[in-house]
């Protein structure tokens, strides 16, 4: 499955959803956007039951600004609705194997324990 766009509007329902979703942040003018933007293809193709998009920081400045991308590529990892990995930087082919090998391998109910764990602490 190719890399697909998404616009501010698109972003939440993107993210919000079952399974794995990786959203690369990028914009034209940046070169380490350009190096990293056929290896994300490429393991988008290898890689077929997880949505990879693309959020170009240019056209959806205000999304950016949400989500306070401060570096490009910055890249972000979600599993079923949570945000498990950000991280700035391009990855090489390798790092990005074992990012997606990582998220797939996450135990998501120990990981909604902790977040769990982690609001009730900062309640009081």
């Amino acid at each position: 499955m190719a890399t697909k766009n998404l616009t501010t509007e698109e972003f939440a329902s993107a993210v919000s959803g079952e399974g794995i979703t990786l959203v690369d942040f990028w914009a034209d003018w940046c070169g380490p956007c350009k190096m990293f933007a056929p290896i994300y293809e490429k393991a988008s193709e290898a890689h077929t039951d997880i949505t990879f998009a693309k959020v170009d920081t240019e056209a959806e400045q205000e999304l950016a600004a949400q989500l306070q991308i401060t570096a490009i590529p910055t890249l972000m990892a979600f599993r079923d609705g949570i945000l498990v990995f950000s991280q700035a930087g391009a990855l090489p082919a390798k790092s990005l194997e074992q990012l997606v090998e990582g998220v797939k391998g996450l135990d998501m109910d120990d990981v909604r324990k902790q977040i769990a764990e982690h609001e009730t602490a900062h309640q009081h």
